[in-house]
């Protein structure tokens, strides 16, 4: 590992420090980049994004990808996690810490409210980060591929219900702009550029000029997203400055949830007897977040300025720290699994 991948537990750390204390010195420039945007989708963040996805892209063999289906297992367990287990845990917790633990520390009107984006987070399994997880963790790229392409299909139907089911709401609108331009964005372009990519490094020198491509692009992979952080931070500086509290209290939550579904699903993939390469990608696509999706509709709910609106941006705040130390974890079990 090079020195990027060895501390990038320590880079990501300096990057939350300093995108606060470049939100805070430079607000200005960061609004002007948070509202270059469409349909909530910040266009800045999208291209950090991609600049991460791109390699995991590169390395996809699509003459493999049939072979996906001779090993389901690892499928159905990121289906069950996602689908039948995570919205409804998330749920769970959100009432017991803001109706019982925390009713003494926040008005009931915003207690519903942090539940709600909480609820939001929790079905809306991620689409993007993931690739950047599976490959930190020297995931199966088909696989992985596959795994986010099903997760977003059912999202079109299962959505919209299920928030719904724990809500109370009936009138649940989708953001399907929202919904499309980040799978188009977040997966098919980068899927398109990585397809095209790899068939001309094929066709040079085969094998080897695919390796030495990919060894040249892992520090990218890594800046970019460490330019995500400092962004996403940078964007939310004054919030966090302003209710260092409330988001300490609904950060707690969140972080239960995710290492307790991540501790649910690792057991039961060394249960299912996965390989370690698709055990550690299914765990983390069911741990991590939609969060673009989750804004887009907690704003579009409750507004703006809501406290679902500010629980979906802590989401967004507490993952990437929390799903780095998963990844280091998943990294050093690795003889659990064959």
């Amino acid at each position: 590992m090079g020195i990027f991948e060895r501390y990038l537990s320590i880079w990501v750390g300096l990057s939350n420090i300093f995108g606060v204390v470049l939100g805070l010195w430079q607000p200005d420039v960061f609004q002007l980049i948070a509202d270059f945007e469409i349909a909530q989708v910040n266009i800045v963040v999208a291209v950090f994004i991609w600049v991460m996805i791109y390699p995991m892209m590169v390395q996809i063999d699509f003459s493999s990808i049939k072979d996906v289906g001779k090993n389901p297992k690892g499928l159905i367990l990121t289906l069950v996690i996602n689908w039948l287990i995570k919205p409804f845990t998330m749920a769970g917790l959100g009432w017991l810490f803001f109706n019982i633990l925390f009713a003494d520390l926040v008005d009931p009107a915003s207690a519903q409210e942090y539940i709600a984006g909480m609820i939001l987070l929790g079905v809306a399994p991620c689409t993007a980060m993931v690739f950047v997880w599976s490959q930190l963790t020297k995931g199966d790229p088909n696989y992985t591929l596959v795994q986010v392409s099903v997760n977003d299909v059912i999202m079109v139907f299962a959505f919209a219900p299920i928030c719904a089911f724990l809500l109370g709401v009936s009138d649940i609108q989708v953001p399907w702009e929202t919904l499309l331009i980040s799978v188009v964005l977040y997966v098919l372009l980068p899927l398109i550029a990585g397809i095209i990519t790899r068939k001309r490094l094929d066709n040079a020198q085969g094998e080897q000029s695919l390796t030495v491509f990919l060894s040249a692009l892992k520090p990218w992979s890594v800046i970019g997203l460490l330019a995500t952080v400092v962004l996403l931070f940078g964007f939310q500086a004054n919030t966090i400055m302003a209710e260092p509290e409330t988001i300490g209290l609904i950060a707690i939550p969140l972080m239960i949830q995710t290492y307790g579904i991540f501790i649910i699903a690792y057991l039961a993939a060394k249960w299912m007897k996965l390989p370690h390469n698709i055990a550690g990608p299914a765990c983390l696509i069911g741990t991590s977040n939609f969060f673009e999706l989750a804004v887009a509709v907690a704003i579009s709910l409750f507004g703006l300025h809501s406290g679902a609106a500010l629980a979906t941006v802590v989401g967004v705040l507490v993952e990437v720290p929390v799903m780095l130390s998963l990844v280091y974890f998943i990294n050093r079990t690795q003889h659990w699994f064959r």
